[in-house]
């Protein structure tokens, strides 16, 4: 079994069921460029032995303990009332499942060929068979079905070939998508479910097209009206859509293989769960977007992020909703990327339609900086953490705030907004200590 951080870094091995407590690291060696990465003093994500979750349920060697069946209530689960009643306190199933999700985005990364002189530079490290099994999934009753790619579409001069391999590379292994193929997991769950998993930010074409901040219309939706037009960001809406003469987008292979996969499970019940950090966490929520608008009559969706960046305008955040797309938004207050691009003007559709304005904020620079393409709009329901509340992660690291480790460490030990970060867990962790893991 092995367990990596978030981020890229290195995976370790470890031999023992898992259970998702933390302890101090100060040196992980040297990091690869990605959003989250470099030398941090962060928590290491230890396994336990112990036969028990935090919440009490029995262990299954995962990062979390997933409820022993979520048949009656897997759309309440997946967001079909928008997770009402789940979240503050959090339930300990939907914690269950979001960690459980949490691991497939690991298995992302972990996968991610990270070695800018290796060959195999920005592909996957293993074949489709063997993936889900070589990054600690092999049980999780899922088989991979299809690998992604993302395809920077930024137009350099032609010199630029001649560059390092991992400066040049247009196109690299993003992501993949999984189904549950498992009968005691399909019946658990009460449907066949489909993941989609996004890493974050990793090669040099990435990051400029991150930095490609201002907004832009989608293909296919525009508008008589301007203002109403649905706009995301540029450099996420050319990573989904960017192809070259071998690679196929994104956005064409992710509709190719939904496809498949819903004519080949027509008849069953059938859930999409596309999950995501960082630059994952705003592809998650385009490729929401792409498959409730394009196929009829599609299974539910679902996203779940972590960590990610603001991604479109009031206009695609209504157009999410009218889709029925439903998305888990984890945020950490202390995570400066969940502050970016742009701004926003307002957070919240006005009820009667009426403009709604940011106090301090005059009309005139509202409409300047809606005219300019920077204004954004958060999308879909929140569950908001704060890594400074736990006595794990180092107050003020940057990079630690926004590493998907963090965000798995939060999320076992968040209870609710009064009580952010549970004693229970802290008790875990001395015991770990005392028994010596590591």
């Amino acid at each position: 079994m092995r367990l990596a951080v978030g981020g890229g870094l290195r995976p370790w091995k470890v031999q023992v069921p898992k259970q998702l407590v933390a302890e101090p690291v100060t040196n992980y060696g040297r990091a690869p460029p990605v959003l989250g990465g470099g030398r941090m003093r962060l928590m290491r994500l230890v396994i336990t032995n112990s036969s028990k979750s935090v919440s009490g349920k029995s262990a299954r060697g995962r990062v979390a303990t997933p409820p022993a069946k979520l048949g009656d209530r897997w759309m309440e689960y997946q967001g079909s009332k928008n997770w009402e009643g789940l979240l503050d306190p959090l339930d300990d199933d939907l914690r269950s499942e979001i960690l459980r999700y949490g691991e497939f985005v690991e298995a992302a990364y972990r996968s991610f060929e990270f070695d800018r002189l290796s060959p195999e530079y920005a592909t996957c490290r293993h074949s489709r068979t063997s993936m889900m099994t070589q990054c600690g999934l092999g049980g999780s009753g899922y088989r991979l079905t299809r690998n992604l790619r993302a395809t920077c579409g930024v137009q350099f001069p032609r010199w630029i070939e001649r560059a390092p391999r991992w400066v040049s590379t247009p196109s690299s292994w993003i992501g993949y998508v999984a189904v549950c193929n498992d009968k005691d997991e399909i019946a658990r769950l009460g449907r066949r479910d489909v993941v989609i998993a996004f890493r974050g930010t990793a090669t040099c074409l990435e990051w400029i097209e991150n930095l490609r901040a201002t907004l832009t219309c989608l293909d296919g939706h525009a508008s008589d009206n301007r203002d109403e037009d649905p706009m995301v960001e540029s450099g996420f809406l050319s990573l989904y859509t960017s192809q070259t003469a071998t690679c196929p987008s994104l956005q064409d292979a992710v509709r190719d293989e939904i496809s498949k996969i819903i004519h080949s499970y027509r008849g069953e019940p059938l859930s999409i769960t596309i999950v995501g950090h960082s630059l994952g966490a705003a592809l998650a929520t385009l490729t929401a977007f792409d498959i409730t608008t394009t196929f009829d009559h599609a299974p539910p969706v679902t996203v779940i992020s972590f960590g990610g960046p603001r991604v479109g305008n009031r206009s695609f955040r209504r157009q999410l909703d009218k889709a029925g797309t439903k998305i888990l938004r984890i945020v950490n207050s202390d995570d400066l990327i969940t502050k970016v691009p742009g701004f926003v003007i307002d957070n919240n559709d006005a009820a009667d339609g009426k403009a709604v304005h940011v106090a301090g904020l005059s009309s005139w620079l509202q409409k300047r900086v809606e005219d300019t393409r920077w204004a954004y709009a958060d999308v879909g329901r929140e569950l908001r953490l704060c890594s400074s509340e736990s006595p794990y992660v180092s107050k003020g690291d940057v990079a630690a705030s926004h590493d998907l480790k963090t965000y798995l460490h939060l999320i076992n030990g968040f209870v609710s907004s009064t009580c952010p970060f549970r004693a229970t867990a802290r008790r875990v962790l001395r015991k770990a200590k005392a028994k010596g893991y590591k």
